[in-house]
């Protein structure tokens, strides 16, 4: 601590982006605390100094600084090695969001044994199944990577009502055909055999003017501690387009939702997200360690029912650039929480 002003490392993975990331959180920093941004090359592991940006007096300094107090990892790693080393120096729970890549077919099975269970497609290892047999129960499956981020090679493969099979990639229109007599699962062990992929149960959308959209709550801990909702948004997909990570606009829920439902069902929905999204954050912890926050990614089907698509460990913050009402948000309460632990 600098007197009794905490010190907060923000961890970022790129040089270049250390001004950018500072700049932000400065930006909506309203505790006491002080900043610096660095990378894991910044570190001078045999000194015990980290060579940060900070902002002194409105100028930005690169200056040799001691260990911060806490540390808010930015970086997308699933590597735990500069983090435990960080906490060997700084103390085992002064770092948060240890791991925030997170491996779909470990959180599945996290998820699946508890009373979340029932808002989980069914989901499958590729390689352990037979995709036919799949296809022949839901008529429509996703094949996602085990680690995967922003929608990137997520397929979607439907049994159409004539036996052919359609492959598609991003868009609803398919990139491959396999006529009922072809061997779909030929093509698809091409495209998916040597790697790690997992295959979910396909849920049909609800669909908002004719575009295909998703819930996502950001959740993040507080200055006590506690996991809050940050922003509740639906991102809408381009028209034709099932992959909302590709997103045409974003909405605030509270917009939306009355579109969808009755008054009364729009609190019962709103409810549900908050409660469901709190208690899959509290059950990710216990697979990925430490964390300060994370979104959870809702799908509504065509009877309006929620399902959990997926969480991300380190959610996009750019989605919320034109909804001014979450922006002080969702960048304060990350120093709220380092605070926090700062104090603990």
């Amino acid at each position: 601590m600098v007197g009794n002003c905490p010190v907060v490392g923000i961890l970022v993975s790129k040089r270049n982006s250390k001004k950018r990331t500072l700049r932000l959180y400065q930006r909506y920093n309203n505790l006491d605390i002080k900043l610096y941004a660095f990378t894991p090359a910044d570190i001078l592991w045999k000194k015990q100094r980290i060579t940060g940006l900070c902002l002194q007096k409105g100028i930005w300094k690169q200056r040799s600084l001691p260990f911060p107090d806490v540390v808010y990892n930015r970086c997308f790693n699933k590597k735990l090695k500069t983090i435990h080393r960080l906490e060997k120096a700084i103390g085992s729970n002064k770092c948060f969001n240890k791991i925030n890549f997170i491996n779909k077919w470990d959180l599945y099975n996290v998820l699946n044994r508890t009373t979340l269970n029932s808002y989980v497609p069914d989901t499958f290892l590729y390689n352990e199944v037979n995709v036919s047999e799949l296809l022949e129960k839901y008529k429509l499956v996703y094949i996602k990577p085990s680690y995967g981020s922003k929608g990137k090679s997520v397929y979607r493969v439907e049994l159409t009502d004539h036996g052919d099979t359609h492959i598609s990639l991003h868009s609803l229109a398919p990139r491959y055909i396999c006529r009922k007599d072809e061997d779909a699962q030929g093509k698809l062990d091409e495209l998916f055999g040597q790697k790690s992929f997992i295959i979910q149960q396909g849920i049909r959308m609800s669909q908002l003017d004719h575009h295909y959209f998703d819930i996502r709550v950001l959740l993040q801990k507080d200055i006590l501690g506690e996991w809050k909702a940050s922003a509740i948004t639906c991102r809408a997909a381009f028209k034709h387009y099932y992959n909302t990570s590709v997103c045409e606009t974003v909405y605030d829920a509270a917009e939306i939702f009355p579109r969808l439902f009755l008054p009364d069902k729009v609190n019962e929905i709103l409810r549900s997200l908050d409660e469901v999204s709190v208690k899959a954050a509290q059950e990710a912890e216990t697979l990925m360690g430490s964390m300060g926050e994370l979104s959870v990614d809702f799908v509504l089907d065509e009877q309006r029912t929620l399902w959990i698509i997926e969480l991300n460990g380190k959610p996009q913050k750019s989605i919320y650039e034109d909804l001014n009402c979450y922006k002080r948000k969702i960048y304060s309460r990350p120093l709220e929480y380092a605070y926090y632990l700062s104090q603990s």
